[in-house]
Parts: C-alpha cells; sequence; structure tokens
C-alpha cells in the first residue's frame, strides 16, 4: 500500500460506467417487471453501494476511505442497461477504484437476476469516465516556467556552523514543479537585512515566487514575520492557515509557527519553517495548489493559463 500520508483531504469524485448486453425480451421483462428473482435494476443499485463502501476489503491495496456520495443510474435501451455509477469523497486519495467496483458489481447482480432468461448476455464494459480531486485539478500549464527564489534565514547557516538542508529541499521541489530558480540566498536573522533583501528580489528582479526558511519560531533572533510587515502589501493568510492546519496533524507543534505569506506587488513571499521536516510538510501541503495563484497575480483570472505579467 503507497504511503498517501503526505497528502491532504479534498473533493474527489469519479464516475465509472459498465455495460451489459441483453435480448429485446429480456428488456421486455424489466421494463415489465416480470423478472423471477425480482427487481433486478433496484437489487443491482443496492449491492452496488454495498461493493463501493466494500471496495478496500475486496482490493488489498486501495485505502479506506469514507463514501459520502454513491449514486447509481440505469439507462436501458434496445438491447443493454447502461449503469453509470458517480461516487464522491473527501479524502487523500481517489475514488475511482469505489466507483468501478460498484459498476462491476451492479452489472454482475444484472447478469445473476436475469441469467435464467438470458443465455446470450454479456457484460460488455468496465470504464472510468472521468475522475476529479486531486492533481487532476491542476492540469493548467503556465504561460512560462515562474522565475522563483529561495532565502534561507539563519544565524548559524549564514555562519557557516550549520549545513543548509531546509533551503536545498525547497530548491529541489521547486525545480520538480517546473520552476526556475533565479536567486538563492542565506542571510543572518536580522530584521532589516531581511526586509531590504526580499524588497530588493521583488522589485529589482521582478521575481514571481520567493519561499523563505526559518526565522518563524518564537526566538528573539526570530525576525521574518516582521520584515513581512515592512515588505508585504497584501496578506494571504490562507496559505499559511493552510500550512498550520496541515502540518497540525502531523505534529503538536505547528501551531507554533509565525509564519506569513503576502504579495509585493506581483511577488509571492511565502515564509516556510526552519526544520526539514517542516520545510517537507509544508511544500506537500503548498504544492500544486499554489501555482493557482499566478494566473490571478497575472490577471487572468481562476483559470487562465498566465505566469507574472509585467
Amino acid at each position: 500500500m503507497l504511503d498517501i500520508t503526505h497528502k491532504y483531504p479534498t473533493l474527489r469524485i469519479a464516475v465509472a460506467e459498465a455495460t451489459v448486453t441483453i435480448q429485446p425480451n429480456t428488456m421486455q421483462a424489466i421494463q415489465s417487471n416480470q423478472v423471477p428473482k425480482g427487481n433486478p435494476l433496484e437489487t443491482a443499485r443496492a449491492a452496488a453501494v454495498l461493493a463501493a463502501k466494500q471496495t478496500a476489503t475486496l482490493i488489498p491495496f486501495c485505502h479506506p476511505i469514507p463514501i459520502t456520495y454513491i449514486g447509481i443510474d440505469f439507462k436501458l435501451e434496445s438491447n443493454a442497461v447502461r449503469i453509470t455509477v458517480t461516487a464522491k469523497t473527501i479524502a487523500a486519495t481517489g475514488v475511482e477504484m469505489e466507483a468501478l467496483t460498484a459498476a462491476c458489481v451492479a452489472a454482475l447482480t444484472l447478469y445473476d437476476m436475469l441469467k435464467m432468461l438470458d443465455d446470450n448476455m454479456t457484460i460488455e464494459q468496465v470504464r472510468l469516465i472521468r475522475k476529479q480531486g486531486g492533481k487532476s485539478d491542476f492540469t493548467e500549464m503556465l504561460s512560462r516556467p515562474l522565475r522563483a527564489a529561495v532565502f534561507v534565514f539563519s544565524d548559524s547557516v549564514a555562519a557557516g556552523k550549520k549545513s543548509d538542508e531546509s533551503g536545498r529541499l525547497i530548491e529541489q521541489r521547486l525545480r520538480r514543479e517546473g520552476c526556475e530558480l533565479a536567486d538563492y540566498r542565506v542571510l543572518p536573522d536580522d530584521c532589516d537585512a531581511i526586509a531590504a533583501a526580499l524588497r530588493q528580489a521583488a522589485d529589482e528582479n521582478e521575481l514571481d515566487l520567493i519561499i523563505t526558511t526559518g526565522g518563524t519560531g518564537f526566538s528573539p533572533r526570530d525576525t521574518a514575520p516582521e520584515a513581512m510587515s515592512r515588505v508585504i502589501e497584501r496578506e494571504c493568510p490562507g496559505i499559511v492557515e493552510a500550512m498550520r492546519s496541515y502540518g497540525q496533524q502531523r505534529t503538536p507543534y505547528a501551531m507554533l509557527s509565525r509564519a506569513r505569506a503576502g504579495l509585493h506587488g506581483k511577488t509571492l513571499i511565502v515564509n516556510l519553517p526552519g526544520s526539514r521536516r517542516g520545510v517537507a510538510e509544508s511544500l506537500d501541503c503548498l504544492f500544486p495548489a499554489l501555482l493557482h495563484a499566478f494566473p490571478m497575480i497575472g490577471g487572468g483570472g481562476h483559470s487562465a493559463p498566465e505566469g507574472r505579467t509585467k
């Protein structure tokens, strides 16, 4: 079973379809309610709901997930019954296997109910029609790679007393997300120096994104939030709220982060914690959803595939 601990729950939807071909006289029996075993459609509907709930039990590597909705529709054609299953969940993984399992079991139930009437009946096809949620929500492509920077705020790293692991982790993730790394800096925990560097990178280098690590705690030298107060022009509280909520489910200390996020002009600046684990978890929370901010920043609305517009 794959480890999906790093994922966060979102609305997932899947639609699956199965087709059972039958003879015309069998269709007449269904429509006139003359099937000896009872109503095949309602029995298949109940079986499909039960099957969706039991998918993780039936298929070994499926994760158990809460099913929030199962809808089963039947379309009666001249020589076939077309079954459509819609499944919904709010979970960290998709619901397509639940929809497919429900469609399969609905088809098998129809076969069992009708086999005494139809020797030529077949289950023609079981397929996934569509799925929504997770990565499929972020298929839009930016018109160009985002120009990004990594800033590390740490007295010990700046003095060469400690290795820079968190900043390099951010760099790797940015490259993986298709960003162009345009700047990388290690700065001591000095509020004035941090504010000046952030402002310069945004104004002169016209970066799309700056992700910082360190300086967000309670130490007297943790001044990243205070530096942000001097730089950001529009607060983006939802970003850090999401990170803290995500982190709090994994460690009780996430609530101690004073990280902030905001816009300076068209540059989005996001503070991450200083620890490697905190950075890794924050990045899992941010991406790929954070990329959706840049079409909006460029003035293109929620769906326009644009990066920064000068």
